[in-house]
């Protein structure tokens, strides 16, 4: 029974630190960060966002600022629709819940006129894709990778011990 319990905490513990282990933590325009005139769809495009990764956003704090929005907000580059401003020029983001995200910078109009505005789509960590090949690009160097599928795998042999 000892080891039993042994066991299962374990295997819990375990799940706790693998799940803060495979999270990637995006840098939001990677070495442009948070700025002016940078096509923002474009860098989210290809990038798959899971539950428990976190996005970035650095800028020159008085500068910029980061609103999340929802998705009025976000077509009418207004703050009025915001969940909270975020200005200290370092902002981490954590996702912690599936769906559609909306972020715009609320200074002057820089969302209207200068681009500054991101739209990501969060998926839950149970549908993440198969990995992409692995790039060579300047940028991929941006995001801490995950190792989703390792957790999974010793996960999986490490139930099976206690069947």
């Amino acid at each position: 029974m000892a080891s039993s319990r042994s066991t299962i905490i374990f295997v819990a513990t375990f799940f706790v630190l693998a799940t803060s282990i495979s999270a990637t933590e995006y840098i939001v325009g990677d070495a442009s960060g948070w700025s002016l005139d940078f096509d923002y769809q474009t860098w989210a495009k290809d990038k798959v966002f899971l539950v428990g990764d976190s996005l970035v956003f650095n800028y020159a704090s008085g500068a910029h600022n980061v609103a999340k929005v929802n998705g009025t907000g976000f077509q009418q580059c207004s703050t009025s629709f915001s969940n909270g401003i975020l200005t200290s020029g370092q902002d981490v983001v954590p996702l912690l819940t599936p769906g559609r995200k909306w972020y715009i910078c609320g200074v002057g109009k820089h969302c209207e006129l200068r681009n500054m505005k991101l739209v990501i789509t969060v998926l839950p960590q149970t549908m993440a894709p198969a990995p992409s090949p692995v790039t060579t690009s300047a940028s991929s160097n941006m995001a801490v990778p995950t190792i989703h599928g390792f957790v999974v795998t010793i996960a999986g042999g490490l139930l099976s011990l206690l069947v």
